[in-house]
Formats: C-alpha cells, structure tokens, sequence
C-alpha cells in the first residue's frame, strides 16, 4: 500500500516538532533557545559569516536572524565587526564558546533520547534517505532557477 505524501510530511514534521519542543525546553538549562543555540552554532562554524549567511544556515530570513543576533549581541555572546564594504561579520564571544559548549552537551543529550528508538543501521538509512529528499529538492529548485521564463 503506498503512503501518500501529506503523511510523511507531516510525520517529518511531528519528529521535528517534538525535537524542537525537547531541545527548547532543555536548553533552557543553560540559558538558551533553541534558536540562540542553533545561531551560535552557525556563528561558530562560519566565523565572520554575514547575516545573510547565517539566516540561510539558520533556515531564517534576513530580519529575523538580524533581530536575534542583535539580543545574541545584547547578551555578550556575540560580537559584529566591519567586513569587507558594508559586510558585517559575527564572531563568537568567549561567553558564546561557552553557552554553545553547554548547549551542545544538552542537544547531544536529547537527539540521543530522539533517536534511541533507531538501531544504529536504521539511523544511518534514515540519515541517507533524508539526505537523497534534500539533495532531489536542492537540484528541483536549481533546475526551476535555470530554466528560461516561458520554457
């Protein structure tokens, strides 16, 4: 029997609800978001990254990741310096190091949970059938930039 499409998308978005609602919570602990967090982890991936480019790492707009690096700036934990033009480039704060270090021992803790249910063989075929939708979407929106208007 085939499975219609609105319910895997919707059971993705269960999964990713309930992770998101465990992570939130628990990050809290150490005095973050779940949004924070992610922020800081793409900050700290991408030293001196615009804001453009952390809102598409954060699957953010532009002002909505500005909004937020502006309370991440408020806080200490980041710092915006001049780039090149009218770049500006986010770095980490040693006070962000360290709530992205304790963020990332609460994310670890809770994905495991998450997870726990897989085997080690079926966390590694979810992995890859994720990223084969992922990369199938990436190349339909490329293809759809490509093409001519009209065609």
């Amino acid at each position: 029997m085939a499975v219609e499409p609105q319910i895997l998308g919707r059971a993705v978005k269960a999964v990713q609800y309930r992770q998101h609602r465990a992570l939130d919570s628990r990050l809290a602990s150490v005095g973050s978001t779940l949004a924070q967090w992610d922020a800081l982890r793409a900050i700290s991936r991408a030293p001196g990254a615009s804001a453009r480019e952390l809102a598409a790492a954060t699957f953010q707009s532009e002002q909505a990741f500005g909004t937020l690096a502006g309370r991440l700036v408020a806080q200490g934990l980041v710092d915006r310096r001049s780039g090149h033009g009218r770049r500006i480039a986010h770095h980490l704060t040693p006070e962000g190091e360290r709530r992205l270090r304790d963020g990332h021992e609460v994310a670890d803790a809770v994905l495991a949970e998450c997870f726990e249910p897989l085997t080690a063989a079926e966390r590694e075929a979810l992995l890859g059938l994720l990223h084969k939708i992922e990369g199938g979407a990436r190349q339909g929106a490329e293809a759809s930039q490509v093409r001519a208007p009209g065609s």
